[in-house]
């Protein structure tokens, strides 16, 4: 499909709202939570104007200018036409919204719609159509021309002249498409029962008016809306920016070097969902308070903003450890914070560890000229593929020049011949930052040109290095054979089974010839979280009452590949299988949630939260507007607060979110700022967890102060324990992981964790007196004796909890 000009249209909508439109009709709602069909009634008119706002939106959409739309209406009370103001006739066709981009009001007009009692001729709205759309692009004449019928073929027709009107259509490149209520289709399928004499006349005639046409089409309604919210991805033309290509250099040695002139263009374009945006119900003046609440409901949109402070206590050499006091009070916490305002500062740059300050607010730039220059060539197979990052771009020779077509071409040619990249540093305008690239030669059939990618820079590439995950090396140099880390003959004999078994390469149809082709195709692959949040914004603005029409299910071409191949599933069935009982794969059953001691409260489920629309703004504690929540910052750097809760709005951005330095301070006494976060001081924290490997302890006793978050400790201490001592070179840290154990058992005694902290220390028995375990780290936890057994219930009686443990029996479990 040959990529269309983006904007540059003019769509006329010719709404027919004779009486037959107000005829009722059944439609189809997603089903109930509990599966239960349901359905609503509406009109003929409601359910086809579905379709024109879905088109409508999707121009609001888009938010060009150069989208725009009109509404005229046949069979309406009114005569108002600029073909009836000159001539007369034309009766009951009416200019309802004249040519402009839409908007919301456009929606709002057409939700206001209702049939009338007359009947109007669509021959007549559509020459009414076609003048007030040539005359409003009378001097835009390469602008797309559009006309969309929405009608159920019920009003009578006058078509003597009609080839007339197909003519005019084609010399004006006009498309055009009739949306028919109940109309008949074969490939959908749909056939109406019962269908009256006049509307099989009708629809026919509309058959073979679009057939005359070079660009016409005949739908039903029914698959117009389903085919409406297909996922798509439309190509659009890319407007061509001028630049040079250079080789060499033109300023030392000009005789050396050339430039040609060229045009880039995008390739590919990075798409997001649109973000959302937060309201709340604006409080209201004492003036709005005597006036009836639901007439006055009024909602703003939620901004953020942001508030600096210092914590000036920490100046005086005082530390403030919330473990170690153990105070919550916000009036301690608030006591020593100074505002600071957003003038007092100045913007600072983090370089590694340390911020360096910029008065002006960006540092100078460099001395740089528009253009692309080639800075070297190497051979493609030499490319790391991961190094290609962000949009791609073509790189054309100017259309109007041949001359520079020829240099351009020779070059590709040579490149491509020779089997090389180039790099090449892009500079978009005089004096702008430079981007690092590459250049791919490309040789088509009628035009040689270039691909452009950018690079990142060598201070923007990361390496890390990792241990060999195939041989382990023990603190004596010897090579490790057998290891948990390691795996066996048996588990990779079967994890290859298990690969082979996922293969979907000759899963999907078959083509013209009979073999089958790859299941998975990249572009019938839609990303959902575009989709389905268009689908969602769109259902939402067309719709009156979301509670009554709900949002419809996706698109199944959008669910496509969600759900996993059934005969991939089938042929891995007995891998999977196999893989359980090699590996030991075992269910982890949930624990279920224990009483607490007064002081836990418990965490509400996620379904007794409020929607945002019912909270009431936040308010202050002084009662004032709502503030942005006040958290201690370091003395050495004044940070933004938290982002209070109008902040939440992924949409609305401050362009100043860096890090901003004192502006009184002079340069030479700027501190340090805190160590940045880099792999060597890594908390070790995996994902689900709140515990990380680097300091055990200190993630534990800061959870601990929460005090709705002890289960998840308990737990996540206990897994990073066996974790740690399982390691490779653990001995080093044995002392450490006894502290942590006596911290857990003593908090598993208090807070009713008792069941735990038994199958914690059970489990790592049996784990560390295993053949590849760790057996020297159970003798030190068997010195400190009863102490770091196992919880008795004598124990466990005298905090009101319980144990299935007697006191032989944890003597007797930690001496053997």
């Amino acid at each position: 499909m040959p990529a269309e000009r983006a904007g540059y249209t003019v769509t006329m909508f010719l709404i027919d709202v004779s009486p037959s439109m107000g005829a009722t009709r059944s439609v189809e709602l997603p089903p109930t939570p509990n599966g239960e069909p349901r359905t609503t009634e509406m009109t003929n008119l409601e359910w086809a104007l579905q379709f024109v706002k879905l088109k409508i939106q999707e121009m609001i959409f888009n938010g060009r200018k150069t989208d725009q739309c009109g509404v005229i209406l046949f069979g309406s009370e009114e005569t108002e036409n600029i073909i009836h103001e000159k001539n007369g006739g034309y009766q009951h066709v009416s200019e309802y919204i004249p040519i402009a981009q839409p908007n919301s009001a456009t929606l709002s007009k057409l939700d206001a719609l209702q049939p009338s009692e007359y009947s109007g001729d669509p021959i007549d709205a559509l020459i009414v159509g076609i003048e007030t759309q040539d005359i409003y692009l009378n001097k835009k004449r390469t602008w797309t021309r559009k006309i969309v019928i929405v009608t159920d073929g019920q009003s009578p027709m006058e078509i003597e002249d009609w080839e007339a009107t197909v003519k005019k259509m084609n010399s004006l490149e006009i498309s055009l498409t009739i949306i028919g209520v109940d109309f008949d289709d074969d490939e959908f399928p749909f056939h109406e029962e019962d269908k009256s004499t006049i509307k099989v006349e009708n629809e026919a005639f509309y058959h073979k008016l679009t057939s005359a046409l070079d660009n016409g089409l005949v739908g039903t309604c029914i698959f117009a809306l389903q085919e409406i919210s297909r996922p798509d991805m439309k190509e659009t033309k890319s407007a061509l920016m001028g630049t040079v290509l250079r080789l060499g250099d033109v300023d030392v040695r000009p005789e050396e070097a050339i430039e040609i002139l060229v045009k880039a263009s995008k390739c590919t374009a990075l798409a997001r969902p649109k973000s959302w945006k937060k309201f709340c119900r604006r409080e209201k003046t004492d003036d709005e308070m005597q006036v009836d609440e639901e007439e006055m409901t009024v909602f703003a949109q939620l901004k953020m903003r942001s508030e600096y402070y210092i914590d000036r206590s920490t100046q005086e050499g005082e530390e403030q450890d919330k473990m170690d006091t153990g105070s919550d009070d916000e009036e301690d916490k608030d006591k020593n914070l100074e505002k600071v305002e957003k003038e007092q500062l100045i913007r600072g740059f983090k370089y590694g560890s340390t911020y360096a300050p910029c008065p002006d607010g960006q540092f100078r730039r460099l001395n740089t000229r528009k253009g692309i220059d080639i800075c070297g060539f190497f051979h493609a197979k030499n490319f790391r593929r991961e190094l290609a990052m962000g949009e791609v771009q073509y790189i054309w020779a100017d259309p109007g020049a041949p001359q520079q077509q020829v240099a351009l071409s020779s070059i590709v040619q040579g490149m491509y011949e020779k089997g090389v990249l180039a790099i090449a540093r892009w500079v978009s305008k005089d004096g702008m930052d430079p981007k690092m690239g590459v250049l791919e030669a490309h040789v088509d059939k009628n035009i040689d040109f270039l691909l452009w990618v950018q690079m990142p820079f060598a201070d923007d590439v990361r390496r890390y290095t990792f241990a060999s995950l195939e041989n382990l090396v023990s603190k004596n140099g010897e090579s490790v054979t057998k290891h948990p880390y390691l795996p066996t003959e048996d588990q990779l004999e079967v994890m290859g089974k298990f690969i082979d078994s996922m293969d979907i390469m000759d899963s999907g149809e078959k083509d013209d010839k009979g073999k089958p082709i790859p299941w998975y195709d990249t572009q019938q692959s839609y990303n959902p979280a575009i989709h389905r949040t268009k689908q969602a914004l769109f259902h939402s603005a067309v719709v009156n009452d979301i509670t009554s029409n709900p949002l419809p299910p996706p698109h199944p071409e959008l669910l496509k590949y969600i759900n996993p191949l059934r005969q991939a599933l089938e042929a891995s069935k007995d891998v999977i299988t196999e893989c359980k009982a090699v590996f030991k794969v075992k269910e982890v059953p949930k624990k279920a949630t224990k009483v607490r001691k007064d002081g836990h409260v418990r965490a509400m489920d996620e379904d007794e939260d409020m929607l945002l629309l019912d909270k009431k703004p936040a308010v202050s504690r002084k009662g004032k507007e709502p503030a942005a929540s006040q958290v201690p910052v370091s003395p050495k750097l004044a940070r933004p607060a938290k982002k209070s809760a109008a902040s939440d709005s992924e949409t609305e951005e401050e362009s100043d979110q860096e890090p901003l330095l004192l502006k009184k301070r002079p340069f030479n006494a700027l501190p340090t700022p805190e160590r940045s976060m880099s792999p060597d001081v890594d908390p070790g924290r995996a994902p689900g967890r709140i515990i990380g490997s680097t300091y055990l302890l200190r993630d534990f006793k800061t959870n601990l102060a929460q005090g709705d978050v002890v289960t998840k400790a308990v737990e996540d201490i206990g897994v990073i324990i066996k974790d740690v001592v399982l390691r490779p070179f653990a001995s080093r840290r044995h002392k450490e992981m006894i502290e942590c154990m006596i911290a857990m058992r003593d908090t598993s005694l208090k807070e009713d964790e008792i069941d735990a902290w038994n199958a914690f220390l059970k489990d790592l028995k049996e784990s560390c007196l295993r053949e590849a375990g760790n057996s020297e780290f159970w003798q030190e936890v068997q010195k400190l004796g009863r102490s770091l057994s196992l919880i008795s219930e004598p124990e466990a009686r005298k905090l009101g909890g319980h144990s299935q443990f007697s006191e032989s029996a944890s003597e007797a479990f930690i001496t053997q």
